[in-house]
């Protein structure tokens, strides 16, 4: 099996990111890992990928960033889940069903 599009995933970047600030903040290159390992390695999220829609949820209001300095001084950002981004992962989590409904109808099983 090859390696999933960006086109096909593009629309679900969030409700991945979503998923895992649900339980605590964490940062980019963290949840990149996340994504490559929680995928199998058949998605890998592109980091300019990744850093426009953390500009876009925070800009939504979906999460916050926040600074935190890391052992040896190092400054990292940190992003963590808002209430509005809790019903809006809800709001992607419904829609990903009926999606998945939807196309359903459309895969042969035969081929």
């Amino acid at each position: 099996m090859s390696n999933i599009s960006s086109d096909v995933i593009r629309g679900y970047n969030d409700t991945m990111i979503l998923y895992l600030l649900w339980e605590q903040p964490s940062y980019g290159y963290e949840i990149s890992k996340q994504i490559k390992s929680l995928s199998e390695e058949k998605y890998i999220i592109k980091e300019t990928t990744l850093y426009s829609a953390f500009t876009r949820m925070e800009k939504n209001g979906y999460v916050e960033s926040f600074s935190s300095d890391e052992n040896g001084g190092k400054r990292r950002t940190y992003y963590r889940i808002t209430d509005a981004g809790r019903q809006y992962y809800k709001e992607k989590c419904s829609e990903w069903h009926l999606t998945k409904d939807v196309i359903e109808n459309f895969i042969r099983d035969d081929i």
